[in-house]
């Protein structure tokens, strides 16, 4: 179970309940909204690119901390896969 709660500004509290239990802090800029977003909320944004990450490693790999914007970076078909998921969802 993923859970996304805003915590200031543009930081986000994720938690992830698997064999263990996660949290996570996110940097989510209004920029990266807009740009991978496709008119969906954040909260929705982050839940999608947490169920992304999990289809590829463990809750206990993914960073602690860090900015969305840095996933592409490891997995370079993020943003493409991110906005196909969310024009599906919308």
């Amino acid at each position: 179970m993923i859970e996304v709660e805003h915590a200031t500004g543009e930081e986000w509290l994720i938690s992830i309940q698997g064999d263990a239990v996660t949290h996570h802090r996110v940097r989510l800029s209004a920029a990266d909204l807009a740009r991978l977003g496709e008119g969906q909320p954040a909260e929705l944004l982050l839940r999608e690119s947490f169920q992304f990450l999990l289809e590829r490693e463990p809750n206990t790999s993914i960073l602690g901390s860090f900015d969305l914007s840095i996933v592409g970076h490891y997995f370079p078909e993020y943003e493409q896969e991110i906005r196909s998921r969310l024009r599906r969802a919308g």
